[in-house]
């Protein structure tokens, strides 16, 4: 039986490539290893507000036919009990929605495997109100491939989800996540 997931991020250009293999192995985690897993580009939205407009408007029409939804937005404007409504009013409506914000921002994900370049703690990193701009950026230009689709975020998010012990660890709200969707499919 296969399984569709629908994952939205708020900027699908560059989010788009860290999320994808960040969702697949999550769900191999929870038990679905076959999961069909869809980045929403149709509409493109840009940034948080659009995101949850679009979450909250026709989104459901056309998309209702997935099993799950994942909203995975950057932690700076995605409260807790935001989310929390967010899921509740989307599940009124026939859809389960999961949100899991990224703490501080979705290229956290990609850097795990190179914690040990950066300069400070990897602490200091998830606290970090302007991380993209000064730990994943220099990460990026040292690992990723600008030939490549996104340049090379999905490659680094694949080596950052290798040790996958290691990276729920290192980025709990994920290890949660998956604790969540495991609870869902075994309801």
């Amino acid at each position: 039986m296969s399984f569709r997931v629908l994952v939205i991020p708020e900027d699908p250009t560059h989010n788009g490539y860290i999320l994808k293999p960040l969702a697949e192995m999550v769900l191999a985690e929870a038990g679905r290893p076959a999961a069909t897993v869809t980045v929403l580009t149709n509409p493109r939205v840009r940034g948080y507000d659009q995101a949850v407009s679009v979450i909250r408007g026709g989104l459901s029409s056309r998309y209702r036919f997935m099993d799950l939804w994942l909203f995975l937005p950057d932690a700076d404007r995605a409260s807790e009990e935001a989310m929390r409504s967010l899921e509740l009013e989307l599940e009124s409506e026939g859809v389960t929605l999961l949100c899991c914000p990224a703490r501080p921002e979705v290229e956290i994900y990609a850097c795990v495997a190179y914690r040990g370049e950066l300069r400070g703690s990897w602490a200091e990193a998830r606290s970090n109100p302007r991380l993209k701009e000064t730990v994943f950026e220099p990460l990026l230009q040292a690992h990723g491939d600008p030939r490549r689709p996104g340049g090379g975020r999905g490659s680094m998010t694949e080596k950052s989800i290798a040790q996958r012990r290691r990276f729920f660890q290192l980025c709990p709200e994920i290890a949660e996540l998956r604790n969540r969707i495991e609870e869902l499919l075994d309801g």
